[in-house]
This record gives structure tokens, sequence and C-alpha cells, in this order.
């Protein structure tokens, strides 16, 4: 069905972009989503908000310098409207936001300009913005931008993030103080007397519904009567931070829905954008897809419908990426792109004689540091694919740019870096052939704790205190994210702390998720040890071994590593205070990946049982602690022939 061309209406103090199948109303020259109109529902958004609070792009601030991923919240609003495209095939405009010396201090130092396209026969939007930091203006960091909709409480209650989380949500009145109890920090409430009885005792916090970038495509709200869908649909990875296993917030109790472009959110301050001085910077946070839909009233199935019907539009979209069809010069289309395809292969003489094949590995170009340095990236953009199972990649649509080649794959610690930049260009077809990955490795592995894939989701998570359950990760892969998980370590070890004894105990049964403080009975916290038991023989101990430790988070943690003497003055090794992740809080069951490599003279080892002591050292928090990946123990590689 084709319908009438795209309108738009322009009065003194609104925008109206209407396509006969939905009508988009915006304050002028705000920039402010005020009116979705669609299938005889004059506003889905909150009209019980302020206009100024229903549908926006915002951002987070602070001035260099600064510590922290807090600063100042900066709900964003134009000045100055401007019609890009104005035809019955498309409408495009602009509102933008520029920065002059008058008013440093009071606005970040950015211009800003914030498009909104529709287009004919289209159910939804899009939108998208252009940052742009001059270099001779003022230094600041930007812990936060994201474009957020605010819907009618009354209608739309049902939210899906994934085909196994969806339900029914609680109200936002149930969060307040006479509905709701503060846990141990804001997000996470205890529903107490909520408007619905069926939520009572749940825990609501927005957290538990985070998401990885890579599987960060889709995810909305559903209203009953009558049968219609909200979505937000991002179609590319491209603009977004910290790579594909990035987590980011999706949509919560509001009922809210977040397009998150730049967030420091399991990352700490590690991933806050810092512009230095006289550093020019221009980033395009999206396009992404506001995509509506509805099915007849009386349907039986209507939200396994409109949910399926959302998945089929959202990759009908990431088949159009990038777009044509947007008018500004700063988002190049596919013939203004590069390509890049090669084999990635893994040498590991202890696995296997010859070079393995790269199978399902992650490779991504994303800007030029240091290995891993990816995951902290936050100014540039970045482009990621899986490879085949025959290590076969491809990546295609690149910016124009200079760029380092990175992989990692799951079953192998580590990662892999070219150690040249690599210059893509219009047009350009880059084969860089066969790549070879050798993953650290000094000796034969001894023995081995958990599987090498930057998650702590193989190890075990215990079931939730029946007083702090969200009913949707009951029985569910996602046990971890239900909330005071950390609170249970306590429970299952009240006085003595986990032991693990290798060929003994199972690590999906005996080695908690996470490394976390034990909370006294005076309500201080104090640090645990755990202790891992493993037998060697003669051959082992006569030369150095090595002992790998990755890391799947950490939140001001010092890890201290001490063999065979518990209570040694001085460790074999420390990592110092490190991370910011704030994953157990969120819970999550990753933040960023660490591997440490530490050198095991054979003089602390003895023939027969040997000890690790773990100790997680800093101790003034309930959410400071670290999860592992994987623990190896390397022998020393003459060990391997004696």
């Amino acid at each position: 069905m084709s319908y009438k061309g795209v309108e738009l209406r322009v009065t003194k103090n609104h925008v109206i972009m209407d396509n006969g199948i939905l009508q988009v109303t915006l304050s002028k020259p705000d920039g402010i989503v005020t009116g979705i109109k669609y299938n005889g529902i004059d506003n889905l958004l909150e009209v019980l908000n302020e206009k100024d609070n229903r549908g926006y792009w915002d951002l987070v601030w602070s001035k260099t310098g600064s510590i922290g991923t807090t600063g100042v919240y900066d709900r964003i609003q134009g000045t100055k409207f401007k019609v890009i495209v104005e035809n019955e095939e498309q409408v495009e405009i602009s509102f933008t936001r520029n920065w002059n010396p008058s008013l440093e201090g009071q606005l970040v130092p950015l211009n800003i300009d914030i498009r909104f396209v529709m287009l004919r026969d289209s159910s939804g939007f899009y939108s998208y913005a252009i940052y742009e930091h001059l270099k001779e203006w003022p230094p600041f960091n930007l812990p936060q931008t994201r474009i957020v909709f605010k819907l009618r409480k009354e209608k739309f209650q049902y939210m899906v993030v994934a085909d196994n989380r969806q339900r029914y949500m609680p109200l936002p009145d149930d969060r307040l103080p006479d509905r709701g109890q503060e846990l141990a920090y804001p997000e996470a409430v205890l529903l107490v007397n909520p408007v619905e009885p069926n939520f009572k005792g749940e825990v609501d916090d927005k957290y538990e519904y985070s998401c990885e970038n890579k599987d960060l495509k889709v995810h909305g709200w559903i209203c009953d009567e009558p049968p219609v869908g909200f979505w937000q649909i991002t179609p590319s990875n491209e603009f977004r931070s910290g790579g594909p296993l990035k987590q980011n917030l999706t949509s919560h109790v509001g009922p809210t829905t977040l397009a998150m472009f730049l967030s420091a959110h399991y990352a700490g301050e590690d991933m806050v954008l810092k512009i230095q001085p006289n550093e020019p910077w221009k980033k395009v946070f999206g396009p992404v897809f506001i995509y509506v839909n509805s099915v007849p009233d009386g349907s039986d199935q209507f939200r396994a419908q409109l949910w399926d019907d959302a998945k089929m539009q959202m990759l009908i979209e990431v088949q159009s990426w990038p777009y044509t069809f947007l008018a500004s010069k700063d988002f190049p289309s596919w013939d203004e792109r590069g390509y890049l395809s090669g084999r990635l292969l893994v040498r590991d003489q202890y696995i296997s004689n010859d070079d393995m094949c790269g199978d399902r590995a992650y490779v991504g170009l994303a800007p030029p540091g240091e290995v891993g340095s990816w995951q902290k990236e936050c100014k540039g953009y970045q482009f990621w694919t899986r490879a085949d199972e025959n290590g076969y990649f491809s990546i295609c649509d690149i910016r124009v740019g200079e760029y380092n080649l990175y992989a990692w794959l799951p079953g192998f610690i580590g990662e892999y870096k070219n150690n040249v930049t690599i210059s893509i260009t219009e047009g350009c077809d880059i084969d860089v052939g066969d790549v070879v990955f050798e993953p650290p490795r000094y000796g034969p592995t001894l023995w081995e704790i958990g599987v090498p894939d930057r998650s702590a989701a193989e190890f075990y998570v215990p079931d939730p205190n029946p007083k702090y359950i969200n009913p949707l990760y009951l029985n569910h892969p996602d046990r971890f994210r239900q909330y005071g998980l950390w609170e249970r370590y306590a429970e299952l070890y009240p006085d003595q702390d986990l032991v693990y004894t290798i060929g003994v105990n199972d690590y999906s049964k005996d080695w908690f998720f996470a490394h976390v403080t034990r909370r006294k009975a005076d309500g201080t916290y104090q640090s645990t040890t755990w202790q891992i038991n493993f037998p060697l023989g003669n051959a082992t101990t006569r030369g150095t071994s090595k002992l790998r430790i990755a890391l799947a988070t950490a939140n001001v943690a010092e890890l201290q590593v001490r063999i065979n003497d518990a209570k040694a003055e001085r460790p074999l090794f420390t990592t110092g205070v490190i991370g910011n992740d704030n994953t157990i809080a969120r819970h999550g069951i990753h933040g960023l990946y660490r591997l440490f490599n530490i050198d095991v003279p054979g003089s602390v080892l003895v023939e027969g049982n040997n000890k690790i002591f773990l100790t997680q050292a800093m101790c003034t928090s309930p959410f400071q602690g670290v999860m592992y990946d994987y623990i190896r123990l390397e022998g020393h590689p003459a060990s391997s022939t004696d």
C-alpha cells in the first residue's frame, strides 16, 4: 500500500512530519519530540509529562580534569530550526545549537546538529546527531549521550528486549517512596506496595535489562489496546563506543526506551570521552530508527506478531545500512566507504602443530591503539564482524580513516592486533590475506579453571535471595541478572573462603562467579582470599612456570597472588588497584577484559600439593571485587619433554 507523500507543516512553535501512517510533532526551535500520533492513538508519548520530557537527545558533560563518570546533565534544545529536505518522498529537518566563547562553563563546547528524517510509506522516523568540537575551543569530558523516549504508562506496559527477555512491567508509580523501597543504590527498588499486587516483592532495576552492543539491535514496548508496538532499532554499531561486548541500557520502567551512543556503564571512567586541549573532534551518532507497528484487534498472538515484525524490520534496516537518503555530508554512503577481508589463523603449538582456523573469531577495525584499546575507545568509529568456521572474515562499509585490525576468539586468551596502521579510502578493497594470532603461551597447560571467553557466565551463579526476585530470570540463561547476588557469597561462605581443588571440584558448581568482599556483623567489610589446591610432579618445579589470570571485570579491586604461604608479607604479584566497571552492582557478567601473566619461580613450588592464594584486598564496599574469566597454570617449556 502506498500512502500519501510526506508532508511538513511548520508553525510558530512546532514542526509536524506526517506521511499518512504516523504524525510526529516537534517543538521549534528546540527539536524535542512532543507527540507521535499513530493508529488512532493521539499521542504514544507520555502526555502527563512536560513537553520537553517526552522524546529528546541528552548528554552529560564535565570540565576537563574532572574525575568520575558524572557531570552536568543537559537535555539538548536547539536554537535554530532548518528544513534540509522537503518533498513527497522525504523530509529531513535540523535543530542546531552552536557554541561560542560567551557560553564557556555554561554549555558543553560543542556544535550540535540533531536531525529527524521521515520517508514515504515508512512506519517510523529516523534520528541522528552531529557533534563537533573546534580545535580552539576548551577541552571537556563527555561521559554520556543518548536519545530517550518516554511512552504513556497506561498504554505501554509490556516490554521486550529479546526473545527470552520480555514481560509485563511495573508502573513508574511503583518506584515512588510510598510504594517502593530503595535498596543498595537508587536504581534498585523493592516493590512493597505496587499498584498491581502481583508485582509485590519484586526488585525493579533498569540495569537488569542491559544488553551487549552486538545483540542490541531492537527493543521496545507493546500496548495491548489497541495492539501497537513502539521500537527502537539500531542498524549499526559503528558509532557506539567500546566495541561489540560493551553493555548498554535498553528499555526500562517508565515506560522508557533508550538508544545509548556513549556511556560509562560496565567500564567506568576508562570509557569517558575526554577531548584534549587543541583537539578537533566530530562524530555522527546514529541514525537510529523509531519504528511503530500494529496488528488487528482480537489477535490471540498479537505480542508475538508485533515482536516478530519488529525483528523483521530490524533486519531490513541492517541490510539497508549505510543509508543513502541522509542529507548530511558527514554521513558517507556505501560508495564513499571501504571494504576489508582476510583470514585469521591461530598458532598455539601446545594445542596443534598446525595453524588453526579462527573459527567464529571477533574481528574488527578500530582507531589505532594498544592491544585491547578498542574496549575503551569512544572518539571514533569501530567496525566488527565474526569470522566463519574457517577463519575468513570481511568487513563492509568502513568509514574512511586510519585503523588497526584487532581480533580475539573464544577459547583463547589475549588478542591479536596488527602492527601496521590500515588506511581506508573511498572505494578501497583491501585483502590482508592470512593474519596469524599467537595467543600468549609459555609452556604446557598444567591445569585450568573456566573457559577463556571474556565472561564469568560459566561459573557458579547462585539462586537469588527470595526477598529480591525478578521472576523473569528464574530458570533463565541470564540468571546472573538478579539483584543482590553478591550477598550470597557470605551466606555460602560465612566463615571460611572458597577452596577449589584441581581435579576434584567443578568450576560450574564450586567456583563462585564473583570474588567479592564479605560483610561482617558490625556492617563493615573484609577482604577475602580464595585458595586453589593443585598437585605438581618434580619436573614442573625445576624452572619458572607461568600463571595466567584473565579477569572478566574489576571494580576498585586489588588482586594479590601468593603461593604456598597465605601470610607472606609481600605477594608474588599484585594488580594494584584496578577497575571501575561496577559490574557486580549492575547485574553484569563481565566488564573490561584484563589479562595478567605472572612468572612463578620454581623455588616457590613444591613437589606434591601446592596452594595458590588469591586475595581481593580492597574492602570498603560490597561492590568491590573481580570476576574471573579464566585461570591457567603453564609449566616450564622443558617440562613437556621431561
